[in-house]
């Protein structure tokens, strides 16, 4: 079964075209692989710095509520 996956141009500096060749080639993977995983790795950095933000009055309130 062939499954086509939609693309669209993405225009980057040849250097950076470069260290995605060579990590896609470290990786194992494609240049559109890598810049899917990079990707990923980026919102999962941001995920973790919202969870390392402090909680908010209303979000520790709520966390401290009885449940009964």
């Amino acid at each position: 079964m062939l499954i086509c996956m939609q693309s669209t141009s993405v225009r980057i500096d040849g250097e950076t075209h470069e260290e995605l060749k060579r990590l896609a080639g470290e990786l194992g993977t494609t240049v559109g692989r890598t810049v899917t995983l990079a990707v990923r790795a980026l919102r999962q950095d941001r995920v973790g710095e919202q969870l390392a933000e402090s909680l908010r009055d209303d979000e520790t309130a709520w966390l401290d509520a009885e449940l009964g």
